[in-house]
């Protein structure tokens, strides 16, 4: 009979698994509890570092649940916890006890906020029962608000509700005055200060009395909680360590609510590439990652330089072009794998070169091995790649494009979610506008007047019972919609899938009314019902649409075909923390990339070089960067004779350009076609105008 296998035999140590890493990575992972700046380059196993140190803490007996890790992303913190649970697996062997990665505080910063806030937010006299409103919402009420305040006028042009909320959130994010953000970022509405003010006033007590907060209000009401010697002190006793992934994409109050959690930086380890800071449109800032050493005093700072993803010839390139930098934490990136051709720079006569270029090459890498999905078109601006679409459809080559709407922002699905936010809070004045006014015949001014009467009776849906029709047209879904309130508010609830599945059937005429595609539509809401069943209640599952929405931003040209493959085309800020075989980065000429409307300071230009930057590291083992020399007004398959001439993008400047090889768009000569010999053409033209004369 075989002995029992022991523990011992099967379990692996701390220094077993720690052995995978390079010597870079083992010094971040093992690090004491002293500040910690992990500069991870590009492509250097960011994740797995920061996965590895999640593990080693819980290795020498840290509590999961004192362990607070913030990503940017859901899906990313889903991925951090998988791997610290693959690593734990393989430490616990058959038989030694150790925790899971689950029980982690693990999640985006909003999402954490937003439960610490439920769990404390009644010590700074928040309720916990809040809901959020998403970007849309919030610029719905904001727009509310502008109207009802006479700014809305047409003797002058105010800003529109968008440009008002990008105000307003830049403003609360970067914690600046709002005439600093006005002159810096939106000189065009100096002239509106006074009045902006006022409007932002009134946006935040609107939200107060409607029991609702925004994005920005999660991070506010958090920075509060732990300003409050009380409630700060009851949240920062929670946590040992704090680990922020992405470091370089916080604003200044997500860096100021790090520091408040850990004031003396004891266990706090960040995360983050200085080259890779490119969402200043979201406030954030790279002060924050560059000045880190500064905010905690005695932090170490370690690069991580080892690349697992690019050649060589590409990492010599993208190392010449972020040397060019202003400012940035000094790092090299290199590789240990042998070979790989130098990246091209491919000159293109115009648009409809680069695009036969493009798909000419693409195909050829097909025809090689290299399936469509391992390549990507990457480009500044979502219409740089309309010239491209047209082409590929024509072709018949699928693809998928990143950059759109994201699932929860379809009207479709807000629709839906504005119901449920109204059952859950009948307060929430932008949700009963946007529920209301999809009854045929009803306009804003009905639908204030019967949000204002359901506050009057105590937010009680009954109220609206007795209440005729506010439009002829809608007599039936004002009767629907009604009983559907009532059932969502009632004593005993019903599960939430049931929930959606109610909202789905009242919501059906009103989509297929007002929408087009509503068989699509409907389908995506009947997703919505299949996922209901994994949240515990309707406040859970708002929230999670909210704060982290699926993305649903793909658009497949013509159906696909039977290998399932399909060529990526993206924008480069969708494309950051991916990488593919093959990138092509098209429009690389100075007015795309950089961008025109980003050159009015050295901040803006150098942030259009990190992008760029993140553009070319998103390359394995082929990198062309295209421009096309000539541009013209009319669309492609109208030219005209109007037309303009480009340069090469400035970010290939003398320096970075030596690493690259050139290459031409045209699709090259054949034998037949090899020009004549020079003298010899050169002498029978000669001939030709003599004998014009002669």
């Amino acid at each position: 009979m075989q002995p029992m296998q022991t523990a011992e035999r099967t379990a692996e140590t701390i220094g077993d698994v720690l052995a995978s890493l390079n010597s870079a990575q083992y010094d971040a992972v093992t690090h004491d509890d002293s500040p910690l700046l992990i500069v991870a380059g590009a492509g250097t196993g960011k994740t797995t570092t920061l996965a590895h140190r999640v593990a080693w803490h819980l290795s020498n007996g840290i509590d999961p649940r004192r362990i607070l890790l913030l990503t940017f992303t859901r899906r990313a913190a889903q991925e951090m916890t998988r791997r610290v649970d693959g690593i734990l697996r393989r430490l616990r062997g058959d038989g030694t006890r150790l925790p899971g990665g689950e029980a982690v505080w693990g999640g985006t910063f909003h999402a954490m906020g937003t439960r610490l806030l439920r769990l404390h937010g009644a010590s700074i006299s928040l309720d916990p029962g809040f809901t959020i409103l998403d970007r849309g919402d919030s610029e719905d009420l904001m727009g509310v608000v502008r109207s009802q305040l006479g700014l809305s006028r047409t003797d002058r042009r105010f800003p529109q509700k968008s440009t008002c909320m990008d105000i307003y959130s830049r403003t609360v994010n970067s914690q600046r005055p709002l005439a600093d953000v006005l002159r810096s970022s939106f000189p065009w509405c100096l002239e509106h200060e006074d009045d902006l003010k006022r409007l932002c006033g009134e946006y935040v007590e609107r939200k107060l009395d409607t029991g609702v907060l925004d994005y920005d209000d999660i991070l506010l009401y958090w920075l509060g909680l732990l300003e409050d010697p009380a409630a700060g002190a009851e949240v920062c006793k929670r946590f040992d360590h704090v680990l922020v992934d992405e470091y370089q994409d916080t604003n200044a109050l997500q860096a100021r609510i790090v520091a408040l959690l850990r004031p003396d930086g004891t266990g706090v380890t960040v995360v983050g590439d200085d080259a890779q800071s490119i969402y200043s449109f979201r406030a954030a800032d790279i002060r924050t990652i560059l000045d880190f050493p500064a905010m905690f005093p005695g932090t170490d700072v370690l690069p991580l330089e080892q690349n697992y993803r690019s050649t060589q010839p590409i990492l010599e390139a993208t190392n010449r072009v972020i040397a060019l930098a202003a400012e940035r934490h000094e790092k090299n990136l290199w590789t240990a794998r042998e070979g790989g051709e130098a990246p091209s720079v491919v000159t293109c006569t115009d648009e409809d070169e680069q695009t036969d270029f493009v798909i000419r090459r693409v195909l050829e890498l097909r025809e090689s091995g290299v399936l469509l999905k391992h390549q990507a078109v990457l480009f500044r601006a979502t219409h740089h790649s309309l010239p491209l679409e047209m082409e590929l459809q024509r072709r018949n080559i699928p693809y998928r494009k990143y950059g759109g709407l994201k699932f929860t922002e379809t009207a479709h699905v807000k629709d839906l979610a504005s119901i449920l936010r109204l059952a859950e809070n009948p307060r929430d004045l932008s949700a009963g506008l946007r529920v209301l006014t999809l009854l045929p015949g009803v306009g804003p001014t009905s639908a204030q007047r019967l949000m204002d009467a359901l506050a009057e009776n105590g937010c009680d849906f009954l109220a609206w019972a007795d209440l005729p029709a506010p439009a002829p047209a809608a007599k039936f879904a004002w009767a629907s919609l009604v009983g559907l309130m009532i059932s969502l508010t009632g004593p005993e609830p019903m599960e939430l899938p049931a929930q959606v599945h109610a909202v789905r059937e009242v919501y059906a005429p009103l989509l297929e009314r007002k929408y087009d595609n509503a068989t699509a539509r409907l389908r995506d809401l009947e997703q919505i019902e299949r996922i209901a069943s994994r949240f515990t209640d309707r406040l859970s599952l708002l929230a999670d649409m909210a704060l982290d929405p699926p993305a649903w931003a793909e658009e497949l040209a013509g159906p696909p075909v039977l290998d399932e493959d399909y060529l990526i085309l993206s924008t480069v800020h969708s494309a950051k923390g991916l990488e593919w075989d093959a990138v092509y980065v098209i429009h690389a000429a100075d007015g795309n990339m950089p961008s025109d409307m980003a050159t009015g300071s050295v901040e803006e230009i150098e942030e259009e070089r990190r992008l760029f930057y993140v553009a070319c590291t998103r390359a394995k083992d082929w990198l062309y960067v295209c421009f096309p020399l000539r541009y013209y007004k009319a669309p492609r398959n109208n030219h005209s004779d109007a037309h303009g001439y480009a340069q090469l993008t400035r970010f290939l400047a003398e320096g970075p350009r030596a690493a690259f090889r050139d290459e031409p768009g045209g699709a090259g000569r054949s034998e037949v076609d090899e020009p004549a010999d020079p003298a010899v053409s050169g002498e029978a033209l000669r001939g030709r105008l003599r004998a014009m004369w002669s």
